[in-house]
C-alpha cells in the first residue's frame, strides 16, 4: 500500500476537486439519472471551505480529497473523492482510519451522505458506519464514536 499524505486545501484547489467530482461521480449519478456536468461541479464550489478541505497525496501526486466539517454533536465528512485510477488499492481506508486516530474525540459522530448503489457504502460500512435513513439518492450514514 502506498504512503499517502495529506495538505489543507487552498481556493486555488477548487476547480481542480470540482473536476474530481464530476469524474467520480458521473457513473453513479448517470445510473441515477442526475448527472449534470455544470451542476456537480457548481454544487461542489458552493460548498468548498479550503480551512475544512484536505487534498489526498501519493508522491505529492493530487490523488483525491475530502472535507471533514465540525458540527455540533461531531463533524461531517464529505466531498471524499479518490481519483478512479487509485480507487481500490486502500486510500480511502487510509484516511478515515487517520480521521478516527487524530481527529475524532469521545463523544462524538461522524455523519455523511453517500450515493444510493455507490461502491464507498462499503468503506464507510466496514468501519461501522449504520444508515440512518435512505432516500432515492442518498444513503445519509453515522458513526457514534463512544
Amino acid at each position: 500500500m502506498e504512503q499517502i499524505t495529506f495538505r489543507q486545501s487552498q481556493s486555488s484547489d477548487c476547480e481542480t476537486i470540482a473536476n474530481l467530482r464530476a469524474v467520480v461521480l458521473c457513473d453513479d449519478l448517470t445510473r441515477l439519472r442526475r448527472f449534470d456536468e455544470e451542476k456537480v461541479r457548481q454544487r461542489f464550489r458552493n460548498s468548498f471551505e479550503p480551512a475544512h478541505t484536505w487534498i489526498i497525496e501519493i508522491d505529492s501526486a493530487f490523488v483525491g480529497c475530502f472535507a471533514f466539517k465540525p458540527t455540533l454533536d461531531g463533524y461531517l465528512l464529505e466531498h471524499f473523492y479518490i481519483h478512479p485510477n487509485y480507487q481500490g488499492k486502500g486510500i480511502g481506508s487510509q484516511v478515515i482510519r487517520n480521521l478516527l486516530e487524530h481527529h475524532v474525540i469521545e463523544g462524538t459522530c461522524i455523519t455523511l451522505n453517500v450515493l444510493q448503489g455507490s461502491a464507498a457504502r462499503r468503506l464507510y460500512e466496514r468501519f461501522g458506519f449504520i444508515v440512518d435513513r435512505e432516500d432515492l439518492i442518498d444513503v445519509y450514514m453515522t458513526l457514534k464514536i463512544k
